[in-house]
């Protein structure tokens, strides 16, 4: 059997409320719920939530809400690994015992069924314990600058200051939409951003974190675009 997991906790410090918060016409957890259930991916599709009105919203939506999550795993400091390792641990006593659980983001309203699918698809093939998505750096990580308290500039790796870009080896980073993972790895609480783990690449341009204030209008505007481009809303 293979769950989606959608972790969608009440509390939210810098954007109130910012799980179920109106995102370019609808509530921002509905993106996630939708491309779970039009995926064909998931038995179940699962959100894991503190909060009685996330729990009403998300069943409008068509997803299950079948436990209420612990206090403890639903403060601030909590990571993304614990809060699905409880979900599998509630399904295998509840006789749903996953093989395959994907922990998908509430607040990723770029993502596709069909990245869904790849990661699926990556995690099978490879054998690992994780696929999750990566997108690429805009600019070479080897030539970061920091402030110093001088208030002037320095290199982090001042060795390739005189680096030509295309001789660079390419970085990537967490996309920050879905984490695939087999259900033992998630229970050993393995970590997931390591050589046990595959990635699913993500054009840039469909990937944007939503932390802040300035994150949700960026990604509102990006969200806009792309459907003015494509005539269409995914």
């Amino acid at each position: 059997m293979r769950v989606a997991v959608i972790p969608a906790r009440g509390g939210s410090k810098r954007i109130p409320r910012k799980n179920i918060r109106p995102f370019c016409g609808r509530p921002m957890i509905a993106w996630s719920i939708e491309a779970a259930l039009s995926s064909g991916c998931f038995d179940r599709v699962i959100v894991s939530t503190d909060d009685d009105e996330i729990t009403a919203m998300a069943e409008r939506l068509g997803a299950e809400v079948p436990f209420r999550r612990p206090q403890a795993l639903a403060d601030d400091y909590t990571g993304t690994v614990p809060v699905v390792a409880h979900a599998v641990e509630w399904l295998q006593e509840n006789g749903s015992a996953p093989d395959a659980v994907c922990c998908l983001y509430a607040t990723a309203p770029f993502v596709r069924a069909t990245d869904l699918r790849r990661g699926q698809e990556a995690l099978e093939q490879s054998g690992g314990d994780y696929a999750f998505s990566v997108t690429s750096y805009a600019f070479p990580i080897q030539r970061a600058l920091r402030i110093t308290d001088a208030g002037r500039v320095a290199m982090f790796q001042p060795e390739y200051a005189t680096a030509r870009s295309q001789d660079l080896v390419e970085a990537w980073h967490d996309a920050g939409q879905f984490y695939w993972g087999r259900s033992e790895a998630w229970l050993a609480n393995r970590a997931i951003m390591t050589a046990d783990a595959v990635p699913v690449v993500l054009p840039r341009e469909r990937v944007q974190d939503i932390d802040t204030p300035e994150d949700w209008r960026r990604a509102e505007w990006l969200f806009n675009a792309m459907q003015a481009e494509s005539g269409e809303g995914r």
